[in-house]
């Protein structure tokens, strides 16, 4: 047994595998594969100031200090979670004496800096006294301030495919140096595909899944160490679902869900609530977002998905979860197999869009309440024809049989909004 791998003090086995270099690095190939934007800028050593935006363990660390190392820069981190401004501050002041090119200044977690700590960046980098890398699993154009993304390059890192997983996973299995190479490991298939399949995009997660396991298991007599399906599992425990109640995930994630109950797709729509239970996501919120669509995509095409909305709202707030996590599964695959229709929706748009235009119209007389005889004599609701008196109350040229009667602005006469048979299921 390696007494080196028992140690507290060694680096995680994540730390100690990250890569050093352009070669080593699994992924991101859009950006820094053979020909691509960031690997020339790298290459030619024109490195702006940038924002990577991913999701954890895609490798915004890693790339930031390969990027030093490639160019021979200064590299300086900061975390927005444990530095305050005042900190880097006192950086800015020190690289201001310095007349060698200018460091790289690493902010993890960049969005955790307010819009005005943000300010503190854009002088420095309008000046080039900094090359800023900022990493953020934010949706920058949310988390971001404008003038600071105007300086910086936005780069999208991806999570990492399963492919890319293996590779690591694999790596790790065999470096002798600096992984486990020098242990005589056996992984049960099963638990080789959990680690890939649990890994989420993040390579941390299986490579501290292995650590762990490996920890946790005895050799046989002839040392060799073997990982089976259980023993991975309880190295993994239970995988938290990327998921977070402010942030883009957030947006991404209740898009789906819409999406899919307009796309008349009950699995998918399930599949995306089952998504946000499971991450702990407010069924109140779920619930609002599914009264809205019940008029805004099903509308007259089935005035009952309206009715079932509502009541998995109610439900929600007398039931509570995770009952109530029944209800708004019984009003998902409604709204899912509702036919649909956007005809209500459509028109308050068109309706909105005249009244935008025209703004004040006065509303005909006609139409005008007369509660006083001043009003009376100034022709208030003069000539207004009262429906009931007419058989069908049918005072509208729009039904068959109508009298005509005007309820538009004259400006607006003859204008149609609401197209009754734009219904499809």
């Amino acid at each position: 047994m390696n007494k080196n791998l028992f140690n507290n003090q060694l680096p995680p086995l994540a730390d100690r595998l990250r890569p050093q270099n352009l070669e080593e690095f699994v992924g991101q190939e859009h950006l820094v594969g053979q020909g691509k934007i960031l690997r020339q800028l790298i290459e030619r050593d024109e490195i702006p100031s940038m924002i990577f935006w991913g999701p954890p363990g895609s490798g915004k660390t890693t790339l930031a200090k390969i990027i030093a190392q490639e160019t021979k820069a200064e590299f300086v981190q900061f975390s927005a979670v444990e530095s305050g401004v005042g900190e880097i501050k006192k950086f800015f002041n020190k690289t201001k004496t310095k007349s060698k090119q200018p460091p790289i200044l690493f902010i993890d977690e960049i969005h955790r800096f307010n819009k005005a700590q943000q300010a503190i960046f854009l002088s420095p980098v309008e000046k080039g006294e900094i090359i800023l890398i900022g990493a953020t699993t934010e949706n920058p154009s949310f988390e971001i301030i404008s003038p600071l993304l105007s300086r910086c390059r936005v780069f999208v890192l991806n999570p990492l495919a399963p492919e890319h997983i293996t590779v690591i996973i694999k790596h790790a299995l065999t470096d002798k140096e600096k992984g486990l190479g020098e242990y005589k490991i056996k992984i049960d298939r099963r638990a080789l595909n959990l680690l890939i399949q649990m890994s989420n995009g993040d390579a941390r997660i299986p490579l501290n899944a292995l650590e762990i396991a490996l920890k946790i298991t005895k050799p046989d007599k002839e040392k060799i160490y073997h990982l089976s399906l259980e023993i991975i599992k309880e190295a993994l425990q239970h995988k938290t679902l990327l998921y977070d109640k402010k942030g883009d995930e957030h947006y991404q994630v209740i898009s789906a869900f819409i999406k899919s109950l307009r796309g008349s797709d009950p699995d998918a729509a399930l599949y995306w609530l089952a998504r946000m239970i499971e991450a702990g996501e407010d069924p109140r919120f779920i619930a609002r977002r599914m009264v809205i669509f019940a008029s805004e995509d099903i509308s007259n095409a089935d005035p009952q998905a309206l009715v079932v909305a509502v009541a998995a709202a109610q439900a929600v707030e007398f039931v509570g979860l995770p009952e109530a996590q029944i209800n708004l599964a019984q009003a998902t695959t409604y709204l899912a197999c509702a036919p649909k229709s956007n005809a209500s929706y459509s028109a308050l748009l068109k309706a909105k869009e005249d009244v935008q235009q025209t703004l004040n119209l006065p509303v005909p007389l006609h139409l005008r309440n007369a509660p006083t005889q001043l009003m009376k004599k100034m022709g208030y609701g003069k000539d207004y024809l009262y429906p009931h008196n007419f058989p069908g109350a049918n005072v509208h040229p729009a039904y068959p049989g109508g009298v005509m009667q005007e309820y538009l602005p004259k400006q607006l006469k003859g204008r149609k909004y609401y197209h009754k048979g734009a219904t499809f299921k």
